[in-house]
C-alpha cells in the first residue's frame, strides 16, 4: 500500500533528510587515504545519535552497521570493516536516519584523491541520471517515468550497466515503503505519481554490464565483472509540478570542496 504523507510529515522526513546529509558530510570530512571503513561507521553513529537521530539501517534485517559503504566493484550494501582505504579508490556511502517518527535516506560516492577518467565520468553521468530522474517525479506521471529517464540518460546514452535487482523506495515511517522506484522502465507504466508521496530515486550504475552477485556474507552486492559502480540517492517528495528535493547534498558537496583528500568527477 502507498502512503500519501501530509504537509507537517513531509517536513519530518526532510528533517530526518537534513540530518543524513550532515551526517555523509561529516564523514566526508574524515574520509582520506589510511582511515577504515570501520571508523567512519563509527563516526557516522556518533554524529547520527548526537543529533538526536537512530541509525536506521543498524539491525535492519539484521545488517550490522549503521552505513554501508560500497568501495570500487561493490555496487551496494558493503558492510564497513577495518580495510584501510587507498588513493584512487571510489566509495558510496549509503545513510539512513530515524528521528521524530520517520525515516530519511541518502547516498553519495566519493573518489578519494584522483582516479581514471572514466570513473569520474561515471560519477558525473549517474549524478545527472538521479536529477533526470526527478525531473519527471510529478504528479500525473508514473513510476516508469522515472526509470525511463534514469535508463535512457546512463544506459541508452553511455552503455552503462543499469542494475535491475536493486531499485529505490517509499520512505516515511518505514525506512522501505512502496512502491519500488525501479532505475529502468517504460514511460507512461507504472503506479501513478500522486502528490504526498515519498520515494527514494537512487541510480545504481555500473561501469561495465548490468549483471552483480551477492557475497557470502548475504548484503555485499558486487559488480560480475568487477568493475566499477555509482550510487546516488535523494528521497524525494511528489507535488503537482515539481518535485520536492528533501534530502540536500550541498553539505556533502561542501564538506569535500573543504577535504583535500577527496576529488570530483569534474
Amino acid at each position: 500500500m502507498i502512503y500519501l504523507k501530509t504537509d507537517d510529515e513531509i517536513q519530518k522526513i526532510k528533517e530526518s533528510c537534513i540530518l543524513v546529509c550532515k551526517t555523509l558530510a561529516e564523514v566526508a570530512s574524515h574520509l582520506r587515504p589510511g582511515i577504515s571503513g570501520f571508523k567512519l561507521n563509527e563516526i557516522a553513529e556518533d554524529f547520527i545519535r548526537s543529533n538526536g537521530g537512530i541509525p536506521s539501517f543498524l539491525g535492519y534485517k539484521n545488517f550490522p552497521a549503521s552505513l554501508c559503504i560500497s568501495k570500487n566493484e561493490v555496487v551496494v550494501h558493503g558492510i564497513p570493516n577495518n580495510e584501510i582505504f587507498e588513493e584512487g579508490d571510489v566509495v558510496s556511502i549509503d545513510c539512513g536516519v530515524y528521528i521524530n517518527g520517520f525515516h530519511g535516506d541518502s547516498a553519495y560516492t566519493f573518489i578519494i584523491g584522483d582516479t581514471h577518467p572514466e570513473i569520474k565520468k561515471l560519477l558525473r553521468v549517474t549524478n545527472e541520471s538521479l536529477y533526470e530522474g526527478i525531473k519527471t517525479a510529478v504528479a500525473g506521471n508514473r513510476v516508469g517515468d522515472i526509470g525511463a529517464a534514469i535508463q535512457t540518460h546512463t544506459e541508452i546514452k553511455q552503455h552503462y550497466g543499469v542494475v535491475r535487482e536493486l531499485v529505490g523506495h517509499g520512505v516515511g515511517k518505514n525506512l522501505h515503503e512502496a512502491p519500488e522506484v525501479p532505475n529502468f522502465g517504460k514511460r507512461g507504466k507504472g503506479p501513478m505519481l500522486k502528490e504526498g508521496m515519498v520515494i527514494a530515486i537512487e541510480p545504481m550504475i555500473n561501469l561495465g554490464t548490468r549483471k552483480i552477485k551477492q557475497k557470502d556474507d548475504g548484503w555485499t552486492i558486487v559488480t560480475a565483472d568487477k568493475k566499477a559502480s555509482a550510487h546516488y540517492e535523494h528521497t524525494i517528495a511528489i507535488r503537482k509540478n515539481e518535485a520536492e528535493i528533501l534530502s540536500d547534498h550541498s553539505f556533502i558537496e561542501k564538506s569535500i570542496k573543504n577535504n583535500n583528500e577527496l576529488g570530483n568527477f569534474s
